[in-house]
């Protein structure tokens, strides 16, 4: 499946999205990124057009479609200049509580889901420890067992929206690590209340995308119930593992999205900036990077659909997804940097948008796997080289 062949319905969506989008503009998601206002109007308009739940069963309030269309939304969400800012305002909801649905009881689905699809509930996903990055067996956090369900004491970090969330998706250690039979083993995933008087969150002043915070986690005796616990006790890593693809395809997308809004602005500067009597595009020194820019994203975009497709068939697309979570990440990257040298001077300035752009590329470069990592993925599992680490 590529960009070109969309379907009806899929360009619907794209429609009906960008009409929510068009109402928030540059001046909108400026304010957010200099006060570091949450786009709390944007989110609810989201919600309202029933976007958040896209990928979800119409059992639980979503709309019953698959990865191919969650893409889509998302992918139009930064395109119309929100970027990150926008995207990461809602990416959570659209495949985040997946684990509660795709593992969690009938009763957890109904309470839980209907909530978080509507907006109703707010939620953050609490994974990384500053101590293990990107290393998820080597966590610490531990959930202890008690007559009333479990508590919970540890650290997490690069925890987004924490400061208004009222709900918590957790990976804690159940059973110890070394008592564990495989250092994956022992891990086990929790939805609960947010209790801010067991939960201190400290935001971390950042490069960019300032409207969506990142937040280091102190965790100290939380109390959480029986019927918190996910799945199976000890299975949590499974659980998350089984969200992964889906989440690196949306970041390709979300980059992909981004490097064609400030590809867009760098086209119409290079129109309309006359210098030496003519205009800069005319130079090839600004055109062929542009040119470039255009092939990488659109090439970035066909592999993060063909992954897309082959999830929602259910196929084996891990190749795919670690592929395009790469490429679009590097597209968007190249063409934000290219924006804002076609800019010159006024590409530093936080008039024309694309500095903004710039810093927020950054983040699918780093989240949410290095490039280096998906690197020894596809070295490792596709060429079948021996691993390195």
């Amino acid at each position: 499946m590529s960009a070109y062949e969309l379907n009806e319905e899929h360009r619907a969506i794209e429609e009906a999205v960008a009409r929510i989008c068009a109402k928030y503009d540059d001046a909108f998601w400026s304010e957010t990124d200099e006060t570091g206002r949450f786009p709390e109007p944007f989110v609810a308009d989201m919600a309202a057009g029933g976007w958040l739940g896209c990928a979800f069963p119409e059992a639980y309030g979503g709309a019953g479609l698959g990865l191919v269309e969650a893409a889509i939304v998302m992918k139009t969400v930064a395109q119309s200049g929100a970027g990150f800012s926008g995207a990461s305002a809602i990416h959570l909801n659209i495949f985040g509580p997946k684990p509660i649905e795709k593992f969690g009881t009938e009763a957890q689905k109904q309470a839980y889901l209907p909530k978080l699809l509507s907006g109703e509930h707010k939620m953050c996903f609490a994974v990384t420890e500053p101590n293990a990055g990107l290393e998820t067996a080597a966590i610490t956090t531990r959930a202890t067992r008690t007559n009333e369900g479990y508590t919970i004491t540890g650290r997490k970090i690069w925890t987004t929206s924490a400061q208004r969330a009222d709900k918590i998706l957790i990976l804690a250690r159940t059973t110890p690590r070394e008592e564990a039979a495989r250092p994956t083993d022992g891990l086990s995933l929790f939805y609960c209340d947010f209790d801010r008087t067991a939960i201190d969150a400290k935001p971390i002043p950042k490069m960019g995308r300032k409207a969506v915070e990142c937040n280091m986690l102190f965790i100290e005796d939380l109390k959480v119930p029986h019927d918190a616990l996910i799945g199976e006790e000890g299975k949590g890593f499974k659980y998350i593992l089984s969200g992964l693809n889906p989440e690196r395809v949306l970041f390709a997308v979300e980059a992909i999205g981004l490097g064609r809004a400030a590809l867009s602005r760098a086209a119409q500067y290079a129109k309309e900036r006359v210098v030496f009597g003519r205009p800069i595009g005319m130079n090839q020194g600004v055109a062929h990077p542009l040119a470039k820019s255009w092939c990488e994203l659109e090439a970035a975009e066909l592999m993060a659909m063909k992954a897309a497709a082959l999830f929602d068939a259910g196929l084996e697309c891990g190749a795919e997804a670690n592929a395009a979570k790469y490429l679009g990440a590097e597209a968007g990257y190249h063409a934000c940097e290219a924006a804002v040298l076609a800019h010159g001077g006024m590409g530093y300035a936080k008039e024309y948008q694309v500095e903004r752009m710039f810093r927020e590329s950054m983040i699918a470069r780093i989240a949410p796997v290095s490039r280096e990592m998906i690197l020894n993925f596809v070295a490792e599992r596709v060429l079948g080289l021996p691993k390195s680490y």
